[in-house]
């Protein structure tokens, strides 16, 4: 693209023929997936959620032959490969509540077990979707600190209620952090990874392959 773009801008100067119109439109057969790679393990007492700061350090790259197993080698590349099986805690705020039920089903459907607190345990378990409900770090003992020290959860879905709740959530995206388990803060990523985990249930691990061998299945 850049020697392309340098002969577009150049070509009153060098007298050649524009390149734009020798350009034909390629089939991809394959799917990129740029993740970025965040250190919050290094830095315990920082919420791990995005703000205006730049906080990655780098990022990976999943390449496969469709979406589901892209994101999936993505984010194993980040070192919280996602899991295929367990407990998933879902915890939303009012915002992203209207979509909680299409989550919870799609991941009972995947074969987790299903773990949610409060509104959103209620709105999964009117929608007849099987679930285990599970206080809150104020709500008393048991709670969802104990079930992340003990390693019960596989996987936690939790999107930060702002600064007007009344309870700080932090702690639960901090731990998942510390006890090593992927953690979505946002609807879509948790769509993502889940379609990222029915395609590794269905079909299994995708073959590496080079980047060589990808350019050459470029038409």
């Amino acid at each position: 693209m850049v020697k392309i773009a340098t002969e577009i801008i150049t070509d009153d100067l060098t007298g050649r023929e524009s390149p734009v119109t020798s350009l034909t439109e390629k089939k991809i057969p394959h799917v990129g997936i740029k993740q970025a790679v965040f250190p919050f393990n290094m830095f315990p007492e920082v919420d791990p959620i995005l703000g205006p700061e730049m906080r990655s350090t780098g990022e990976v790259l999943g390449i496969a032959s469709s979406f589901g197993a892209a994101i999936y080698k993505a984010e194993e590349a980040t070192k919280t490969p996602l899991p295929t099986s367990g407990k998933v805690l879902i915890s939303v705020n009012d915002r992203d509540k209207p979509e909680v039920v299409s989550l919870a089903q799609g991941y009972y459907d995947a074969g987790f077990e299903i773990v949610s607190t409060g509104k959103t345990y209620q709105l999964i378990k009117d929608a007849g979707i099987p679930a285990t409900k599970i206080k809150k770090l104020y709500e008393g003992q048991p709670n969802i600190n104990d079930a992340l020290i003990n390693g019960e959860l596989a996987m936690v879905i939790n999107t930060p209620s702002g600064k007007q709740s009344a309870h700080d959530d932090s702690y639960i995206r901090k731990n998942a952090i510390k006890m090593g388990l992927p953690y979505m803060t946002n609807i879509a990523a948790a769509k993502a990874a889940l379609e990222g985990i029915i395609e590794t249930n269905i079909h299994g691990y995708h073959e590496v392959k080079s980047l060589q061998e990808y350019h050459k299945a470029i038409k």
